[in-house]
């Protein structure tokens, strides 16, 4: 009792041990959901600026700004003017571009004076008291000539690298400004469309419901039967233990009633056969006594005491007899004990199918609760508040937009006309050094080909007249070139000087944040629908460090966004229809009422009762207390020792019948102990626990049969509650995406910023810095003509013949 109690005590632990030890599956890489970025902004492509060989002349000329304009941002001025024009004073515009008025002043004389000296020069010429001949020839007239010539050259290449460097700088502000000023509309437009695509970019978020929503319902599909092999999985053990154990109760039953058979008739053959087999065995034992005390039978007094000996052994008459307990067994098994156990193990193992039957209604009714999440998660996007702050920019956007194309045209077309005057007044540049090139090289020929200096030469004279051609139309158009070398400069160099220079120390930035100096028409901060408290500058770096509007905008003061994803707000009804399941799972019948009645008469039958050790006393004795055998052999060898023919042939004919009773009577009788004696050992190995082993067996599947509805419904929550954290865990990576996205993602101020940055870098790069190289070179070149001309004019001279040669 104490043994089988300790059994069930194990049992019952084995039963609840999977149950309290079995955990969730550990999380691989496939729990790990994988969103689509589908909701990708409209992106502003990042410009930088290209280096360029021209480099050092750009920043050449951004020093030569600096030195002209050293003030600072003209904030009072700049507030002035944009919030009352009619206020701003010409002494303080003149003081702010007191650089750009000397050089205005510059200009204009040079503008006036330059012609002046021109006409001066032509009316000279025709008094021919300019550009005439020398009057006399002294030494150092060659040393002068060469030095003129040099000079002159020298000032003809620095104005054909000026003028060459202006061409180019020209040419380069054509090709920037057409697509430059193109890209103001289109980066608007895009901006605009980028703010105007943010509904549908918080619908495509908000649509990546479907990723865990498959995946959900991908698992419900599962969910059964994965619940009904994990009850079948963790109970098969004991509850094929139970059945295994109830199939050898039941072979031994079996067993036991054909051993019982075998030993009963058994004893009853050999009871009956040593009752037969005695009046035999007297009878020859009598006729071999006799024949042995025969006087005549030679030396045969040593077989006389076997002879004497000869009687039966074993009587099996006085073992015990085992009819009580057949009468005890009669008529079992009354149960077929091997269809109950197929039938057991099929109930078990359809586990899996039942599972899958009793759970269809519970997944698809979590099926339809799915698309009901689905419209709750709609509401995200239906209360998202960030469309409500993008539409006055979007207006703004729009506005700017339609009011840039006139001026955008109007530059563009000065540009045109700037382009079309530079390239004519560098083409006379060119022209009049084509004049200088040519006036030398002539009147070097001429000089070399002349032998006297006072003869004529008709190729100096050429030389003479392009050089003086030169000279007329630097008088001609100088004018012109200062006229737009200070027109080109006054825009360049306040474009670079005043935006660019403040662009990049983010003045510009710090001036629109200050309160007052910008007009309402023009406040940034409302037509943005920035915070209040917020500046252009802190919003400019939030976007360029790449936050999102939702950042930017501060709209977690508005709108809770973490209340609205919070992961009890969608789950809460699923979870609850997870948490309220249950279904009879375990219910398993491993033995029948008759079965058991069965096994406790097999128990009862007293088997374990009977004596078996009489029955192995009586098998340990002979059939016959004397071997026939053995005293048959004696005879033989007496028979052949004899004299007399006649006591010979009855010791053969003694020791046949002795053989004879052996093969036929006492060989059978000895087959039927052997018999006997397996059918006994294995009773007897049976009796010293059948109690034992038949209470352990009725206990077991008693146990199991109670345990199991229990043990089944515990794993069933359990893998129900693995099931529901792992959805959850789905629930809460979207709702942790969506967040971040919606924050991080989804409108994405960074197209701000970089449009600023490109807007710099058009107007400063890639416009300005070539502009202002272009009237920098020209204005070389311009100012270049003046020793130009002045060389010009002295070296005719030396191209001429002289009037009166002094030795």
């Amino acid at each position: 009792m104490r043994a089988a109690g300790l059994w069930l005590l194990l049992l019952g632990w084995a039963l609840l041990r999977p149950g309290g030890c079995q955990q969730c599956h550990p999380a691989g890489p496939g729990t790990v959901l994988r969103f689509t970025d589908r909701h990708a902004e409209i992106r502003v492509p990042a410009l930088h600026r290209v280096p360029s060989a021209l480099d050092p002349l750009y920043g050449l000329v951004r020093r030569c700004l600096d030195l002209i304009q050293q003030n600072p941002l003209p904030t009072e001025l700049l507030r002035a003017a944009l919030n009352d024009p009619g206020s701003v004073r010409t002494s303080q515009v003149v003081q702010y571009e007191l650089g750009y008025v000397v050089c205005a002043a510059v200009a204009l004389l040079f503008t006036v004076a330059v012609p002046v000296a021109g006409m001066c020069f032509c009316y000279c010429r025709s008094r021919r008291r300019c550009g005439g001949r020398l009057r006399a020839h002294r030494r150092s007239l060659g040393c002068r000539r060469h030095c003129l010539l040099a000079c002159l050259s020298l000032t003809s290449l620095v104005i054909l690298v000026s003028v060459t460097c202006a061409l180019v700088t020209s040419q380069r502000v054509k090709a920037q400004i057409e697509p430059g000023l193109g890209a103001v509309p289109t980066t608007l437009h895009t901006l605009r469309h980028h703010l105007a695509n943010v509904p549908q970019g918080v619908q495509m978020v908000v649509d990546q419901f479907e990723v865990p929503r498959k995946q959900i319902s991908s698992d419900l599909g599962g969910l059964s039967r994965s619940v009904g092999l994990s009850i079948h999985t963790q109970l098969k053990a004991t509850t094929y233990a139970a059945l295994a154990d109830l199939q050898d109760r039941a072979a031994e039953l079996q067993t036991s009633l054909h051993h019982l058979q075998i030993v009963d008739g058994t004893a009853r053959a050999l009871a009956a056969a040593r009752a037969e087999l005695g009046p035999a065995l007297r009878e020859r034992q009598g006729r071999v006594v006799a024949l042995l005390d025969d006087p005549r039978c030679t030396s045969c007094a040593s077989a006389l005491g076997r002879a004497q000996s000869l009687e039966l052994g074993a009587d099996y008459t006085q073992v015990p007899s085992v009819e009580k307990v057949l009468k005890a067994l009669d008529g079992l098994p009354r149960s077929d004990f091997a269809e109950m156990i197929r039938q057991g193990n099929g109930t078990f193992n359809s586990i899996p199918e039942l599972a899958v039957e009793k759970m269809a209604q519970v997944i698809q009714e979590l099926r339809e609760e799915l698309s009901r999440t689905a419209q709750r998660v709609q509401s995200i996007a239906d209360g998202f508040p960030l469309p409500d702050y993008t539409r006055p920019a979007s207006r703004a956007l729009l506005e700017a937009e339609q009011r840039s194309r006139p001026y955008l045209r109007e530059a563009q077309r000065f540009e045109r006309y700037r382009w079309i005057a530079g390239t004519v007044l560098c083409s006379i540049i060119l022209l009049i050094l084509a004049c200088n090139v040519t006036g030398m090289a002539l009147g070097a020929y001429g000089l070399s080909k002349r032998e006297d200096p006072s003869d004529y030469e008709c190729r100096g004279e050429a030389g003479a007249k392009f050089l003086l051609v030169g000279v007329g139309l630097a008088f001609l158009f100088s004018w012109l070139l200062i006229l737009l070398v200070f027109a080109t400069f006054l825009v360049g160099g306040n474009i670079q000087t005043l935006v660019c220079r403040n662009w990049v120390n983010q003045e510009i930035y710090k001036f629109i944040d200050t309160p007052g100096n910008l007009p309402p028409s023009m406040n940034l901060t409302r037509q943005l629908n920035l915070r209040r408290d917020s500046n252009l500058s802190a919003t400019y770096r939030e976007c360029k460090s790449g936050a999102g509007l939702w950042e930017v905008l501060h709209l977690d003061r508005s709108y809770d966004l973490d209340e609205h994803l919070k992961t009890p707000k969608y789950t809460a009804e699923f979870q609850k229809r997870l948490g309220d399941f249950s279904a009879p799972l375990g219910q398993v019948r491993l033995l029948r009422s008759e079965g058991r009645h069965d096994l406790e008469t097999f128990a009862r039958s007293g088997l374990d009762e009977v004596d078996y050790r009489r029955f192995q006393e009586e098998m340990k004795k002979p059939v016959v207390q004397t071997s026939l055998p053995g005293l048959a052999r004696n005879l033989e060898g007496l028979q052949k020792m004899q004299r007399n023919s006649t006591v010979a042939a009855r010791l053969g004919a003694e020791a046949r019948a002795l053989w004879h009773m052996q093969n036929s009577t006492v060989q059978a009788q000895e087959a039927l102990v052997a018999k006997l004696g397996e059918s006994v050992q294995f009773l007897s190995r049976l009796a010293l626990h059948l109690q034992e082993r038949v209470r352990r067996t009725l206990a077991t599947t008693a146990s199991v049969e109670a345990q199991l509805p229990g043990q089944a419904q515990h794993i069933l929550r359990q893998e129900i509650g693995c099931f529901t954290r792992k959805e959850l865990r789905y629930f809460s990576q979207y709702l942790n995406w969506v967040g971040q996205t919606l924050r991080e993602d989804v409108a994405s101020c960074q197209p701000l910023a970089t449009a600023l940055d490109n807007g710099r870098v058009i107007l400063c790069d890639r416009i300005a810095e070539p502009w202002n190289a272009f009237w920098f070179s020209l204005g070389c070149c311009t100012f270049f003509l003046i020793p130009s001309i002045i060389f010009a004019i002295r070296l005719t001279k030396h191209f001429r013949p002289i009037r009166n040669r002094l030795m």
